[in-house]
């Protein structure tokens, strides 16, 4: 038999602007080709993209999608995909990054803790929507893109105003969705469940908001009310780790953001972020940037005094 073929998943780590955390990749750099990817990715904020021209497909854990141009994708952080245009076609995009928490903080305190729920995979989500059906998520979504790439006066301001403008609109959306499909799920109850991000998303929100404090494997198991085992393989089968490995990369992908926006020691960051020992941070943080902490912080300190522009790190697979 066959041994089967070990799905890669890549991580791509957006390192968004501390003081403004938005980013917009634009420009005929990013045509989408026809060839489809062998691999997933997702990535640590939200994404929103817009397609200018063409058509394609975009590939979610378990599920695939058509686009064409004028629609608009949404897709929140943690969630596998991949995007490929159809044959004979470059379909041409526009995307923007966002952290919703970081960017609503001042505006709403604590309550900005919440910005990002239902744009994730727990709620019944709508990936793609066409600008016929919602012209006003094109409108808002369009106008974002064209304030940040012009950066006239006061700009930033602008741009928060009308993304939350956009995420009440995608609030609404999917609340009103949701609320449709309540009495269907007592039919679907006996049927068998398809292994997909659904089954996890659970156990992504508690990591993502609790990877500071001890987690177990059981715990997470049970908040998908699946056993250990079960959990173990759904949970690697959807996002290519071990839930210990995904739970060590969040922390460590905070740990880059207070390396970035604090001068905090190695240490006390490594404690804030959830690990026990200051050789089980360094070694966890190695794996996974490939250089040292200290290291890290001094070059990408360097990096963004150098040149504002945002970086993307690819990870492939999990080492």
């Amino acid at each position: 038999m066959a041994r089967r073929k070990r799905v890669i998943i890549e991580y791509r780590h957006y390192n968004l602007p501390l003081n403004f955390p938005v980013l917009l990749l634009s420009g005929d750099r990013w045509r989408i080709s026809e060839k489809k990817s062998g691999r997933l990715h997702f990535h640590n904020c939200l994404e929103i993209g817009v397609c200018h021209s063409d058509s394609g497909t975009m590939d979610f854990e378990g599920k695939s999608v058509p686009f064409q141009a004028g629609d608009i994708t949404c897709v929140p952080r943690h969630l596998p995909h991949t995007t490929y245009s159809s044959p004979g076609q470059e379909s041409l995009w526009s995307y923007i990054f966002v952290d919703p928490e970081e960017l609503f903080r001042n505006m709403f305190n604590d309550a900005a803790m919440n910005f990002e729920s239902p744009m994730s995979p727990i709620q019944n989500y709508r990936y793609i929507m066409n600008k016929k059906e919602y012209p006003k998520i094109y409108f808002l979504a369009c106008s974002i893109i064209e304030e940040l790439k012009e950066q006239k006066f006061n700009y930033q301001a602008n741009v928060k105003g009308l993304m939350l403008s956009l995420y009440i609109e995608l609030l609404r959306i999917h609340s009103a969705e949701n609320q449709q499909i309540e009495e269907p799920k007592a039919e679907a109850k006996d049927t068998k469940k398809e292994e997909n991000i659904l089954m996890i998303s659970n156990a992504l929100e508690y990591i993502h908001k609790n990877y500071m404090q001890p987690i177990s494997i059981e715990e997470l198991a049970d908040l998908c009310h699946l056993s250990v085992s079960h959990f173990r393989r759904t949970f690697h089968s959807i996002m290519g780790a071990a839930p210990l490995d995904f739970l060590n990369s969040t922390r460590i992908d905070e740990a880059c953001r207070l390396l970035r926006s604090t001068e905090d020691s190695i240490l006390s960051i490594s404690e804030q972020v959830g690990f026990h020992s200051i050789s089980s941070f360094n070694r966890c943080f190695m794996k996974l940037m490939e250089v040292p902490p200290r290291v890290w912080r001094k070059q990408t300190l360097q990096s963004e005094a150098n040149s504002p522009k945002a970086s993307i790190l690819e990870f492939t697979g999990w080492m």
